[in-house]
């Protein structure tokens, strides 16, 4: 069991961490700045050398920084981040608004979740497949307003990634709901609807659930396209090549 202080170390470690990430991605620090001295955001924080050293430890695991001898600590350029980090990318998603930044994640998503929804056909297990089902439920619910929309939509994808049972798609769910909180409001927007459609998702979860993996993927398929089309649109973008 943790003691008071392990956890408020632990703690102010999350809060520097958040803070140095985020000024980060928003270029409040850049490669062509300097990166404050320890002993300053030790003051800053009003924070021990260990403490402040993990969240830079941590900062560094990321991408974000680089320790160089006689340089000290360095800002990395925005190719050197780790973008599969959900809280990178959730940085980035929060500075200003990049619709290429979503086009981007979007054809990720074209290149996992029909094959997430494929196999999750072939081997979902009982808990897995009545998950999805309770996805769809909650979906459905919200249309009705006994629900969030959001909320609901995520638990569907991130409910077809675990039932995948794919160790790597499944480490792909936290990356999903980071995400989506930022492209599902825009492409619903663009629709012109509040809400993503529980039938067009209950067409996707009924294929997985007759165990069909072939049209479970094309479902998912262009479900995620219409999402990218939407986006590609909206950024003046020429439709892109068909999975």
């Amino acid at each position: 069991m943790e003691t008071p202080a392990e956890t408020g170390g632990k703690n102010l470690t999350r809060r520097i961490v958040e803070d140095l990430g985020r000024a980060i991605v928003v270029q409040h620090y850049t490669p062509d700045t300097p990166f404050p001295f320890e002993a300053d955001l030790c003051r800053q924080y009003n924070a021990s050398r260990s403490v402040l050293r993990e969240a830079v430890k941590m900062l560094t695991a990321k991408g974000l920084l680089v320790a160089k001898q006689r340089s000290g600590t360095l800002v990395q350029p925005e190719h050197e981040w780790n973008l599969l980090d959900p809280d990178v990318l959730r940085w980035m998603l929060e500075r200003e608004f990049s619709i290429d930044l979503l086009i981007d994640f979007t054809e990720i998503r074209m290149s996992i979740e029909p094959r997430a929804a494929a196999l999750a056909a072939h081997s979902a297990t009982g808990p897995q497949r009545q998950a999805i089902v309770a996805a769809m439920d909650r979906m459905f619910a919200a249309e009705r307003g006994e629900d969030d929309p959001l909320a609901s939509d995520i638990a569907f994808h991130v409910a077809v990634l675990q039932a995948s049972n794919n160790r790597f798609m499944r480490q792909f769910t936290d990356l999903t709901d980071t995400t989506l909180r930022f492209s599902i409001r825009r492409t619903n927007e663009y629709k012109g609807v509040s809400r993503a459609s529980a039938r067009d998702h209950k067409r996707v979860a009924d294929a997985i659930i007759e165990g069909d993996p072939t049209l479970a993927a094309k479902r998912m398929r262009d479900l995620i396209q219409g999402a990218l089309d939407l986006l590609l649109t909206a950024g003046g973008h020429p439709k892109r090549p068909e999975h």
